[in-house]
C-alpha cells in the first residue's frame, strides 16, 4: 500500500509541474479591461486604466491574455509597449511570473 502510494504521489507531483513552462516570449503589455484590444496600440489608455486600477496583463502573438503575478515586475514606462519577457507560465490558469521584462526592438 505504501508503494501505490509513493507511485500516486509521484505521479502527482509531476502532473502539477507540468503545466508550469519557462519560457522567452514577445508581446505587448495591456490591462485587464482592455487585453487583447490594444495589441500594438493605446499604450495611453492602458496608462490609464492600469492608474484607476487594472491590472496590467501580458499579449502574447497569438492574442492570448495572460494574467501577471507579479505585476510589480512591469515598470510604468513599458505600459502599452511591445516587449520581451522571460517569464514562467502557467498554462491552465494562463498566468505567468516575469522574471524579466524589457522593450522588444
Amino acid at each position: 500500500m505504501k508503494r501505490v502510494m509513493s507511485v500516486f504521489a509521484a505521479a502527482l507531483f509531476l502532473a502539477a509541474t507540468a503545466s508550469y513552462a519557462a519560457t522567452s516570449t514577445t508581446g505587448w503589455i495591456s490591462d485587464s479591461m482592455c487585453g487583447a484590444k490594444h495589441m500594438g496600440s493605446g499604450a495611453a489608455c492602458v496608462k490609464s486604466c492600469i492608474s484607476k486600477g487594472q491590472k496590467p496583463v501580458f499579449v502574447d502573438a497569438k492574442k492570448n491574455v495572460w494574467t501577471i503575478d507579479n505585476p510589480s515586475a512591469v515598470k510604468k514606462d513599458l505600459y502599452g509597449a511591445h516587449v520581451k519577457v522571460k517569464a514562467t507560465e502557467n498554462a491552465s490558469t494562463k498566468t505567468m511570473h516575469i522574471d524579466s521584462i524589457m522593450a522588444a526592438k
